[in-house]
């Protein structure tokens, strides 16, 4: 196996130590340019981490659980302060051979001009997209507080035809808080504690439509 050991967050009051284990070099090199590198120093007083992510090689989930569509997992336990993946994500695939294509970064191409260290303000609008593929929506909206809450707990949006898989006509769609198989917590909650530090900074949230406007 291969390990790592490295920082997530750029910012000092949150970051947190975190160790991964990889089956495969390929997983740890890209880890390895994803997070935070310690210095020579730190790593030396690195300690123990606070966060440890496995990642099992090709191991495939198994796609009769229930709500697993495909043989790719990513599983999260913060109690456990664990993260398990059974997955490749983000590579590209020789068509004729099935073989990853390891040498291919078109889908994860590096940013040559990010910012370093990656710590800004907090932002003054916030900006929610949905593909309305129905007509409903304007093409912009500006939102109110409550109307914020709304469309961030109700996540809509729909699901079109070359974009997501299987699909061959335009479904609507509901995904709380845009994320629906990530959160952990009521998305109330989530929808509170944005509406707090929106007010807290004085930011604006907006409704951008990415699909059809008056039908």
């Amino acid at each position: 196996v291969f390990v790592n050991d490295q920082f997530l967050n750029w910012d000092p009051e949150h970051q947190i130590k975190v160790r991964i284990v990889s089956a495969r070099a390929y997983h740890a090199l890209f880890m390895h340019n994803m997070c935070i590198r310690p210095n020579a120093e730190e790593l030396e007083n690195f300690g123990t981490s606070e966060f440890t992510i496995y990642n099992a090689r090709q191991f495939p989930c198994n796609r009769y659980t229930h709500y697993m569509t495909s043989s790719t997992s990513i599983d999260l336990n913060l109690a456990r302060k664990e993260m398990v993946i059974l997955v490749l994500e983000n590579i590209v695939f020789d068509e004729h051979t099935r073989e990853v294509d390891y040498s291919d970064k078109s889908v994860t191409e590096y940013i040559p001009n990010a910012k370093i260290l990656c710590v800004g303000p907090h932002p003054k609008n916030v900006i929610f997209l949905a593909c309305d593929a129905f007509g409903f929506l304007p093409p912009v909206s500006e939102l109110s507080p409550a109307q914020t809450m709304y469309h961030f707990i109700i996540g809509y949006t729909a699901l079109v035809a070359g974009i997501e898989d299987g699909i061959k006509e335009p479904t609507a769609t509901f995904s709380a808080c845009f994320r629906a198989a990530f959160i952990t917590i009521h998305p109330t909650k989530y929808a509170a504690m944005l509406a707090k530090k929106m007010q807290k900074h004085g930011a604006t949230g907006w409704l951008v439509n990415t699909g059809w406007s008056g039908g």
